[in-house]
């Protein structure tokens, strides 16, 4: 039987197409259920403080750019949600004396516009503008990294996929999104082949850096946190990093500030990933398959899965 229609967008598969006791047991964990959920290659940890938090995320920068050498060029590829990170990366980097002469850096994702191009750093929304604002320009000349080692997707992917071969990622970060996404690597619209079930992990996984359509919901999200619910000045594509540069990371970050997605969210994902529950529906589920994953929470942020009339 065809699994049930979406309940957010009904021409997509989404995380409402899941058994309803799948999605209960995940909005009755408590903190203490979700800390629980650590397993081999599954690593949950709680912040206490949002200071602690960003820290914490900042920091693994620093350690994977110490590490690299001439030899053994090392990078991180970083997410622009969240952002608080970036300026604390910055001003470590200059406290330390850091020299980025072998780090890279490669960014998940970026805007495609109406013209079909990856859009310009002078777009409000370019992510690629955010990164060097609020990170790689407030660097102390003679400590940059090279440009050359500063990976951004475009929409010729072909160089930006070359630029993972030959230089270790010993980091990807990343936030989850509404529709539970690493990057924009969104489920699919619910068409063709793919009526009556979403793709296989399998299949999902064999995606590699490339141009996606947005799901509504994450136009919707990227609306309420960047643009004022502007949802108008949204594109609605993007190129972004896939499951198969994913998956050439030593290690999958991510980081649960409570912003982004919400305490269903955070829940459902964590127990999907701890019970090795994998669904294209809910493409974060898909990280249960790489050998090394940490959920990097502000308990602050789980909020509760209680009714609230507001």
């Amino acid at each position: 039987m065809p699994r049930k229609l979406s309940s957010i967008a009904p021409d997509w598969w989404d995380y409402t197409t899941l058994e309803d006791d799948l999605i209960s047991d995940a909005a009755a964990l408590t903190p203490s259920d979700i800390q629980q959920l650590s397993r081999p290659g599954f690593r949950v940890v709680m912040y206490d403080t949002l200071e602690d938090f960003y820290l914490a995320e900042a920091l693994e920068y620093i350690h994977a750019w110490r590490e690299a050498t001439a030899d053994n060029p090392v990078g991180i590829c970083g997410p622009i949600g969240p952002t608080e990170q970036l300026p604390l990366v910055a001003r470590l980097v200059n406290e330390l004396g850091l020299s980025l002469q072998h780090s890279h850096f490669w960014g998940m994702d970026e805007w495609v516009g109406d013209d079909g191009r990856e859009v310009p750093t002078d777009h409000p929304l370019s992510f690629e503008r955010a990164d060097r604002e609020l990170c790689f320009d407030r660097i102390t000349p003679g400590q940059t990294m090279p440009e050359k080692n500063l990976h951004f997707p475009k929409v010729d992917t072909t160089a930006y996929r070359e630029s993972w071969d030959g230089v270790r990622c010993a980091v990807m970060q990343g936030g989850q999104g509404d529709i539970k996404h690493w990057a924009f690597n969104d489920p699919l619209r619910r068409e063709g082949e793919y009526i009556d079930a979403p793709l296989t992990p399998e299949e999902y996984r064999k995606l590699t850096t490339r141009v996606v359509e947005l799901h509504p919901i994450t136009l919707a999200q990227n609306a309420r946190t960047s643009g004022g619910g502007n949802i108008t000045m949204v594109p609605q594509r993007a190129v972004t990093v896939g499951p198969v540069e994913t998956w050439q990371s030593e290690k999958v970050s991510i980081w649960h500030a409570g912003a982004h997605d919400n305490p269903l969210g955070q829940r459902l994902t964590a127990l999907m990933i701890s019970n090795g529950i994998t669904d294209s529906s809910v493409p974060m589920s898909l990280l249960a398959d790489h050998p090394n994953v940490q959920f990097n929470y502000y308990r602050g942020g789980l909020g509760t899965c209680d009714v609230e009339m507001h």
